[in-house]
């Protein structure tokens, strides 16, 4: 019985997907509701940018969009690789669910000139209210408050320097420190990783290393967003996901720096 609601599961997929003309952008379902949208995001775009310049994810956090992704490529290509390429993946524990969207996005009918701007939805009367009633609140508060002397910062006695209590912003700048140029490892099964970008998260470092055969876990350094180690099952598992991985940008501005570890 399992096996026939697989094949008939598997069956729908396809069924659904052949309908859908291949297009630029591709909608993904079946994704972790626990996830917030802004990782989101950051997790979708950094294994989905492998397949092609995305230029825009769509993931919102209503209740009708819980679940839900559309991801836009620059090129219907780069859609059709990840299609196939992704279809089934383990995406925070659930398997994505892949096919062309029904739409083609605004972002790309802009593009092409063929964009039709949307009737917009009948305001909420309440709503307007609401607004214009809390707005006027505020403009009350505002006015009831005693003007601030000039120069001075809410809570400083009179007289204070200003300039003493904040950083001299034409102070002449420290130099960068230098730093020492790494010394290539032997191969073994854990990787170095630097250049990371701020937003990088153990999540989705996860997310980007796990689709490598002998994944094991990745461990963030304290203190430091910018470095993190990878640990394989054996040094060729590890050599993979370096080679397949080196270069790649998790965020546009951030491209991974992968070495061996020091062991």
């Amino acid at each position: 019985m399992l096996n026939t609601t697989i094949c008939w599961t598997t069956i729908l997929i396809h069924t659904t997907m052949e309908n859908q003309p291949p297009n630029s952008t591709i909608y993904i379902n079946n994704l972790n509701e626990k996830i917030k949208a802004v990782d989101l995001k950051r997790s979708l775009n950094a294994i989905f940018s492998q397949f092609g310049r995305i230029l825009q994810i769509v993931a919102k956090k209503s209740l009708k969009m819980r679940g839900q992704a559309f991801v836009i490529f620059e090129e219907a290509s780069s859609a059709s690789t990840a299609l196939r390429s992704m279809q089934g993946f383990p995406f925070y524990d659930k398997a994505m669910r892949i096919q062309y969207a029904k739409t083609e996005s605004d972002i790309i009918a802009k593009r092409k000139g063929t964009f039709v701007e949307r009737p917009k939805k009948p305001s909420n009367d309440y709503s307007d209210k609401k607004k214009k009633k809390g707005a006027a609140k505020d403009q009350q508060r505002l006015a009831a408050q005693p003007p601030m002397q000039p120069g001075l910062l809410p809570g400083v006695p009179a007289g204070a320097m200003v300039q003493s209590l904040v950083p001299n912003v034409f102070a002449v700048p420290a130099a960068p420190m230098q730093q020492a140029p790494l010394v290539e490892q032997p191969p073994n099964n854990i990787l170095f990783l630097t250049n990371l970008a701020r937003e990088c998260s153990e999540v989705m470092l996860t997310v980007l290393f796990n689709q490598f055969q002998g994944f094991k876990e990745v461990r963030l350094v304290p203190g430091r967003h910018d470095i993190a180690f990878v640990e394989f099952e054996n040094e060729i598992f590890a050599s993979t996901a370096k080679e397949s991985l080196q270069g790649f940008k998790v965020t546009p501005d951030n491209a991974l720096k992968i070495h061996f570890a020091n062991k």
